[in-house]
């Protein structure tokens, strides 16, 4: 079978590079082709375009190249009528991909979506425009398939990528001596982000925190793609190490960890590791979320579990003070143990018995050859 995918970032692009290898264990004849990355292409796809030609950030940079967005979408059409699949997959990238789902209905072709946007979390009348529009969905999260039956749709929950990729980590046994975290004194991992504009807000709060806790040992998960200058002065303090790009290893030797908001937060929990999830971004941001979200919790923790396992400090509760007692709490109090037994209820919930991948490929090509 003939089948395109549609990836529009890096992480897309390698939850696809992963389904593309498991389509071809449950279907050895068949052909790919689509937008992506290296992932992806390493695994098979003729690419028509990679997405780092369509990384646009931030509201003003979308409007700034909604041409150029137009060319792409015409562009994918176009490709699409070309090759003729079986099968569109596509894989979150919400605004590009709706679009193509519409237009791959109105040509009678079967639409997949794997990983679908956050609809649950604001628009949620978008459900019934994907609903109208996409044939089967595959999610990753537990809680979507009780959210998707209030619309009367019937989707399938695969897995979670995290949890694979936690499960598939091979920990290097000279971390600690390799990044100068020697002996047994406890690590304290510090997960500020990856954008740049979380990075600036969360820095000076975790900056205060490590001068209010001078003993503590820090390791902050830092990213070689971001200026040195955004991390502040934790760079001049002794008791912070950096750490480049192996955040899994960070976390293997952690003992309690301050995260910003995002998938850190999740990645944390499945290396059981007790937290203080923080976030903060600006006053009229802040003000429209407010408005316009639809969930109780930030954290993808809290959300799975459907209640308050890891303690979120947002805007002004994101304090050193907040965060300080927090930490206090995880490393020497009973919260620790609390927290750690939602950890579990986090993997039971999870866990699918295969990865994600392969759960998909099979529900795929089984509804494909029905």
């Amino acid at each position: 079978m003939k089948y395109y995918i549609i990836a529009g970032e890096r992480s897309g692009d390698l939850h696809g590079g992963n389904l593309v290898r498991a389509l071809r264990r449950e279907d050895p004849s068949a052909t790919f082709r689509g937008f992506g990355g290296e992932y992806m292409k390493d695994a098979g796809v003729d690419l028509a375009v990679h997405y780092s030609e369509m990384a646009f950030m931030g509201i003003f940079e979308l409007l700034g190249n909604l041409r150029k967005i137009s060319k792409f979408i015409r562009q994918c059409k176009e490709d699409i009528n070309r090759f003729q699949p079986d099968v569109v997959i596509l894989i979150d990238y919400g605004g590009f991909n709706r679009r193509i789902a519409r237009y791959g209905r109105s040509r009678g072709l079967k639409i997949f979506y794997y990983i679908p946007p956050k609809v649950w979390a604001w628009y949620q009348r978008r459900v019934w425009e994907l609903k109208a529009n996409v044939d089967r969905m595959f999610v990753i999260l537990p809680f979507e398939k009780d959210f998707y039956k209030k619309f009367d749709w019937e989707v399938d929950y695969v897995g979670n990528p995290v949890l694979d990729a936690v499960r598939a980590h091979v920990p290097d046994e000279q971390f600690r001596e390799r990044e100068g975290l020697g002996g047994d004194k406890p690590i304290v991992a510090l997960l500020p982000g990856s954008r740049k504009q979380e990075v600036q807000r969360i820095i000076p709060l975790m900056e205060e925190v490590v001068r209010r806790h001078p003993t503590y040992q820090y390791a902050l998960g830092a990213v070689d793609n971001l200026e040195p200058t955004l991390y502040g002065n934790l760079k001049r303090m002794e008791n912070v190490r950096f750490v480049y790009n192996k955040t899994y290893d960070l976390l293997r030797h952690a003992v309690a960890a301050i995260v910003t908001s995002g998938t850190a937060t999740l990645e944390t929990a499945l290396f059981r590791v007790p937290q203080v999830v923080v976030y903060k971004t600006s006053p009229l941001s802040y003000f429209f979320a407010k408005l316009v979200l639809k969930v109780p919790h930030i954290s993808l923790v809290n959300l799975i579990v459907g209640r308050e396992v890891v303690r979120e400090l947002i805007q002004g509760d994101a304090n050193p003070s907040e965060t300080s007692s927090e930490l206090e709490r995880l490393l020497h109090g009973d919260r620790r143990e609390k927290v750690l037994e939602g950890y579990e209820e986090l993997v039971h919930l999870l866990d699918a018995g295969d990865s994600a991948s392969e759960n998909a490929a099979r529900l795929m090509v089984g509804y494909l050859r029905a």
